[in-house]
């Protein structure tokens, strides 16, 4: 603690200095510096933070950000928690027991739309790209097998699409039990992206109505919510016969034996951003130096993370019980370029956990946008939106300003390449990158959600 106790002083001291030096510059330089540029130029509102997380490997950043010390460089001290589940982290960013957190997509734009618990969350950090996969057991995937095409290597050609899964759904309806699988939580990725693969095949997931939040009506999936680190077991138990989450809990089903992972959500929905860095829209508001100083630091260690060569000391890292957990060979699986489906079906994957390439930390209003088409698709958003409503909502909710603030930062601070800002109105191009390459342009919201024949039309 002396150590920080000290460094933490020194910076302060140095920046100090440095801005008294400065006063040959032009008033708008010495504002602009004022912003933002350098947080030790600002004065942080809040240094002691509590920030929340799921035992999952793309809660990455925050642990990297924590243990390489990019926190402290902002003069921050932070603490991050293991949550129990995605309610329980979202209630307790909402109610103020933590200043933030490693949050779902799905879940700030959910709070400010109708869906669930109120709110107003902010984000200005995009945690990674990919990094979830579709898992079912033993038992289905050996009825699966039959009707999955196979290579002249004699393994399944991937991806693998859920027209494999139809017959199995008919035999278990035939014997008159409903077919069930898992997902993370209603508003998550993973529940959209399960959906869409279904969905892709002609499978009906179900619909939810403001009255139904099961999201089960007509449905011939039945998909119910068990939390993450809980998939494997809940998969043994035979609660559930499939499953959507993120790693490392898939490549854990495979190390145990009880399951084969069939689709990863590159192939769904390639580079398709996952979770988000959340906090309150007050506590953005009453603090925006911190906002500022948290979002540098978190870009540094998205940055680390995909820095060749750096991958098993993350793994390390991410294996520590007060992180993920999980063994470092399971980790190693997914975390170091590669995916493992079958048992000693190891494949390449080199993008299947994006931290910072490809503008991964940027949060852009077509991620957004997309997250919200799903929702009305499939009735969490019950009634007809106009499209400008769309892009009128996530500006609401995705702060790209204070992302910018940052990035500009660490560039004059020679901590980031200046190339590596987005020359971006917020929108991505228009992209078929979907496992029915349907083509998806977030500046078309009502286009897109009218494109597929299940699920709402407006």
């Amino acid at each position: 603690m002396k150590t920080k106790f000290f460094k933490a002083a020194f910076l302060s001291v140095f920046a100090f200095a440095m801005v008294a030096c400065g006063g040959d510059k032009k008033k708008g330089e010495t504002e602009a510096t004022t912003e933002g540029v350098s947080t030790e130029k600002l004065a942080i509102e809040k240094p002691q933070l509590t920030f929340g997380f799921i035992k999952l490997t793309d809660m990455a950043p925050l642990a990297i950000a924590k243990e390489k010390g990019f926190f402290e460089d902002e003069g921050l001290f932070v603490t991050i928690e293991a949550q129990s589940n995605w309610k329980n982290i979202l209630d307790r960013v909402i109610d103020g027991q933590l200043d933030g957190a490693h949050m779902l997509a799905g879940q700030p734009i959910a709070a400010s739309s109708g869906f669930g618990r109120q709110a107003e969350l902010v984000t200005a950090y995009s945690m990674d790209l990919n990094g979830n996969a579709i898992t079912v057991s033993n038992k289905v995937w050996e009825a699966m097998k039959p009707h999955v095409k196979i290579g002249a290597d004699g393994k399944p050609v991937h991806p693998i699409s859920a027209e494999a899964l139809k017959p199995v759904i008919a035999a278990y309806k035939n014997e008159g039990k409903p077919f069930k699988m898992g997902m993370v939580f209603p508003v998550s990725t993973h529940n959209y992206e399960i959906r869409y693969w279904l969905a892709a095949a002609g499978i009906n997931p179900g619909m939810y109505s403001a009255d139904n939040i099961q999201g089960q009506i007509d449905a011939q999936v039945l998909l119910s919510v068990t939390p993450p680190p809980q998939m494997p077991a809940t998969l043994e138990a035979g609660t559930i016969y499939g499953y959507c989450v993120g790693e490392p809990w898939n490549q854990q089903a495979v190390a145990k034996g009880i399951g084969v992972p069939v689709v990863t959500n590159y192939d769904i929905y390639k580079n398709k951003a996952e979770k988000v860095f959340a906090m309150t829209k007050k506590f953005v508001t009453e603090n925006p130096n911190t906002a500022v100083a948290v979002t540098k630091a978190l870009i540094r260690a998205g940055k680390w993370l995909d820095e060749p060569g750096n991958r098993a000391e993350a793994v390390k890292i991410l294996s520590k019980p007060e992180y993920v957990g999980a063994d470092e060979s399971v980790l190693a699986n997914s975390m170091t370029g590669t995916f493992e489906f079958e048992k000693g079906d190891k494949r390449k994957m080199p993008d299947f956990n994006v931290f910072y390439k490809y503008n991964a930390t940027y949060p852009f209003y077509s991620d957004g946008i997309w997250f919200l088409t799903q929702m009305r698709r499939w009735g969490q958003i019950p009634e007809k939106k106009e499209a400008a409503w769309y892009a009128s909502k996530i500006k609401e909710i995705y702060r790209p300003d204070i992302w910018i603030k940052a990035a500009n930062a660490l560039v004059k601070e020679g901590k980031m390449p200046e190339a590596d800002i987005p020359q971006t109105d917020g929108y991505k191009p228009a992209t078929t990158d979907f496992i029915d390459g349907n083509s998806y342009d977030g500046k078309k919201p009502i286009e897109y959600i009218n494109s597929f024949k299940i699920g709402n039309k407006d």
